[in-house]
């Protein structure tokens, strides 16, 4: 190997998975896997341990070979001949013989290889008693089988505030002595830019206060909401959490006044005087009842309540054909709702991703048992500001550990409306298309539509505006009311599913109207 080019090392904060690593390095642990889409972070990172701990850090790729860590920060470095090959570089790790950390780039493409899995194993054996680590830097990945007990898995996670708040102070130190740009000093308005940062990666970060500079010349309160679009494409792009536009407030959902209050009252538990006051941050809430009567409604609205992003997860994006690839995915979608904290995780139909559970569970080969374990053990150890909101319809075929205590602050049960509530449904649709509901009889309307749920009034409005329109007149009681009469409510044609919810909740759940 030539010798170490002198190319300043960028000093950053060591973050704690940074020290974690440096924890098991002193204790000689022979293989690790670093899993982060962050590869210069977590590189610059380990270069900074290695020189904590007095050990050379060598970097391996496929397009480079074996380099050292300084030196593969230039451009034009290139490792040993032969160092491509993944096989080889596996031999000459073998020939260190100084103190070293080798992380080798993407490796996990090759884990599937018979070769590769000796080698490494082999190689995990003779390191045992060196002082020589290897470091697997990838993104989430399966570890195969037979390496499961030789590699030590280390998440690490996004950038916190602390670190963000130290980029902010790099780029002031840059750009601060030319004049053209200016960065709020505001301790406020600071906070709030970095709370908007939380969930992008550090370079994600980097680029989008670069590019609020550019554009309006600052960086101020006024560039919150170009950080939160810029959040909003890297969720999607992750293919696992959507982020919801939420438009709908607590006054949209007609009746459920037990959970409005309830929800209300812990609006205060995200605030820093709760926390001087002992008070856990919520874990959550879960909703389970009649399909349409507002549980959807209700997790956007507590989102716009707590002033949070709303995250949904789809558990049906989760499970993937490959093995061991859907416990990935669920560990990939938690990370990244913590990493955007403070925010509303909507979970939804969560009975669909995991129901069946009390079944034999051999029918995939117990993939689904184990995204359920990690996703209970997730929210019984989240310390983070993950407000989760969960939807059923049909909460007995759930396993009783979700129902724990300690998963969800409350269960609400989310019956059919009642008279009084079908009321105050129609008004608030019927002033949602612009008429004054003052002009409608909503208590015959009430009366004439007992056993309907919401999506089911909201659908006799929108169905009675059509018949209008095609007479080409004005919307009146007359046509809701006829759109009602030719409706089969959910109420009549699944009788008997929804006395069996009904059944269920009786007695274990909170109901969500008083």
């Amino acid at each position: 190997m030539s010798d170490e080019q002198n190319i300043p090392l960028r000093q950053i904060p060591l973050s704690p998975a940074a020290l974690e690593v440096e924890t098991l390095l002193r204790a000689r642990y022979p293989l690790l896997a670093v899993l982060s889409w962050e590869e210069e972070r977590v590189l610059l990172n380990l270069a900074m341990v290695g020189d904590r701990l007095g050990k050379s850090v060598y970097e391996w790729s496929i397009t480079r070979g074996l380099v050292r860590f300084r030196n593969a920060m230039s451009s034009k470095a290139e490792g040993k001949r032969g160092t491509k090959d993944p096989n080889v570089v596996l031999r000459e790790i073998l020939d260190l013989t100084e103190p070293a950390i080798v992380v080798l780039k993407d490796f996990h493409l090759f884990l599937k290889e018979a070769s590769i899995k000796r080698g490494l194993r082999d190689l995990a054996m003779a390191l045992r008693f060196t002082y020589v680590s290897v470091i697997i830097l990838a993104p989430p990945f399966a570890i195969p089988q037979e390496l499961q007990k030789d590699i030590t898995l280390i998440d690490f996670p996004l950038p916190g505030l602390d670190e963000l708040e130290n980029l902010l102070e790099r780029i002031e130190s840059e750009v601060g002595d030319s004049g053209d740009y200016t960065i709020s000093k505001d301790t406020e308005t600071r906070k709030r830019l970095l709370e908007a940062a939380r969930g992008l990666s550090l370079s994600e970060a980097e680029n989008v206060f670069a590019r609020a500079l550019v554009e309006s010349g600052k960086l101020s309160v006024e560039q919150v909401p170009a950080i939160f679009a810029e959040k909003k494409q890297i969720i999607r792009k992750s293919g696992l959490l959507e982020y919801v536009d939420v438009h709908e407030e607590l006054g949209d959902v007609g009746g459920l006044d037990g959970l409005k209050r309830w929800l209300v009252e812990r609006r205060v538990a995200f605030t820093e005087r709760a926390r001087e006051f002992g008070l856990p941050t919520p874990k959550g809430v879960l909703l389970m009842g009649v399909q349409g009567c507002g549980k959807s409604l209700s997790a956007k609205a507590v989102a716009r309540l707590y002033k949070m992003p709303l995250l949904r997860l789809d558990m049906g994006q989760v499970f993937s054909s490959f093995v061991g690839e859907s416990e990935s995915r669920i560990r990939e979608a938690l990370s990244l709702a913590q990493g955007v904290s403070p925010c509303v995780l909507w979970i939804d139909e969560i009975d669909k991703g995991l129901g069946g559970l009390g079944g034999s569970g051999k029918g995939d080969s117990g993939t689904t048992q184990r995204v359920f374990g990690t996703l209970v053990t997730w929210m019984q150890e989240n310390r983070a500001p993950v407000f989760v909101v969960a939807t059923a319809n049909n909460i007995a075929i759930l396993p009783p550990e979700v129902l724990r205590k300690g998963r969800f602050d409350e269960i609400f049960f989310v019956d059919l409306p009642d008279g009084p509530t079908r009321e105050k449904i129609f008004e608030i649709h019927l002033a949602r298309i612009g008429r004054n509901p003052a002009h409608f009889d909503l208590k015959a309307l009430g009366e004439l539509t007992d056993g309907f749920s919401g999506a089911e009034l909201e659908a006799a409005v929108i169905d009675g505006l059509f018949r209008a329109l095609a007479e080409s007149r004005e919307l009146e009681t007359g046509d809701v009311a006829a759109s009602v009469a030719s409706t089969f409510p959910l109420s009549s044609t699944m009788k008997d599913q929804i006395d069996s919810i009904r059944d269920w909740a009786r007695g274990r759940a909170r109901p969500a109207a008083v």
